[in-house]
């Protein structure tokens, strides 16, 4: 059974500049709910969510100091080299055809740099792929072109996640057009969780950017990763790997609540599941927890 449940909120973060001590707190609050929406003209890394996203944006940032390094050095030795070599200052060009020690620097420094950029990268895919002790596993299943979503540790009720249309859209409520769905997934803040990604039809990929997350959902094969999020709010994603005509109209919703709300919620979606707690227990049975 599907419910309209997304909800998003618009606010900005600029919002909460200025404002009286009572303001400041109610737009605070907003801005923190809307870290996983992109912004017009956004030209950088939406606000890191996970801790994952967190090291993502480290890892750039070391990238982005080294490459500015590279270029200023290139630009002073090309500026350097046209003055220095100019015409007017050699009037019989030199005929030096090599030289020896130019030829090991310009060999070693940039394999020096590559091993400096390697070590944290590695380092990175490694923190990616390796999956923490989670307190549950959400399935998220990409089809043309939806997505489906799982409880597997919790009675194994399920949902579809369908993009709301342009005519359902409600602007007062902060819903964004090509963002927002019919039901997001839920999991609760301050928890690990590992996402478990397949497909029933061709290659999809479930991707949030506010989370460090891009991971391919392949018919036949179960991906994974994980997040941990600690503020409440809802974080956009959209599936990421061209997969038909109806590729545009596959955004992915989480919204991310307090524990004690989400176990409400687990509670009324296994009642509208007809999922019981022989159900529930069977299913951790089989889990194995």
């Amino acid at each position: 059974m599907q419910t309209r449940t997304a909800r998003s909120f618009g606010m900005k973060h600029l919002a909460a500049l200025g404002a009286g001590s009572a303001a400041l707190g109610t737009a605070a609050g907003a801005a923190a709910r809307e870290v996983g929406k992109p912004e017009p003209w956004q030209l950088g890394f939406q606000e890191a969510a996970t801790p994952m996203m967190e090291q993502v944006q480290s890892f750039h940032t070391m990238l982005l100091v080294i490459i500015t390094g590279i270029v200023i050095f290139v630009v002073a030795l090309l500026g350097y080299v046209c003055w220095r070599f100019s015409e007017r200052r050699n009037k019989e060009p030199s005929e030096r055809t090599e030289n020896t020690l130019i030829e090991v620097l310009w060999t070693t420094i940039p394999v020096i740099i590559l091993v400096v950029i390697a070590i944290p990268s590695f380092k990175l895919l490694y923190y990616r792929d390796h999956v923490p002790n989670a307190e549950f596993s959400v399935k998220t299943i990409g089809k043309q072109w939806y997505w489906a979503y799982e409880y597997p540790d919790h009675g194994g009720f399920s949902y579809n996640s369908f993009m709301k249309e342009a005519d359902e859209i409600d602007p007062s409520e902060g819903e964004l057009r090509k963002l927002s769905v019919t039901e997001p997934i839920v999991i609760p803040a301050d928890t690990t969780v590992r996402f478990l990604i397949t497909s029933t039809d061709v290659l999809h990929s479930f991707a949030l950017p506010s989370f460090g997350i891009k991971q391919d959902a392949i018919p036949g094969e179960m991906n994974q990763t994980w997040a941990r999020v600690d503020e409440p709010g809802i974080y956009y994603g959209q599936c990421s790997e061209l997969c038909g005509v109806g590729h545009a109209n596959m955004p992915i919703a989480v919204k991310v609540v307090p524990k004690d709300e989400f176990r409400n919620w687990i509670e009324t979606k296994k009642a509208e599941a007809g999922v019981g707690d022989d159900e529930r227990e069977l299913a951790q049975a089989d889990s194995g927890q």
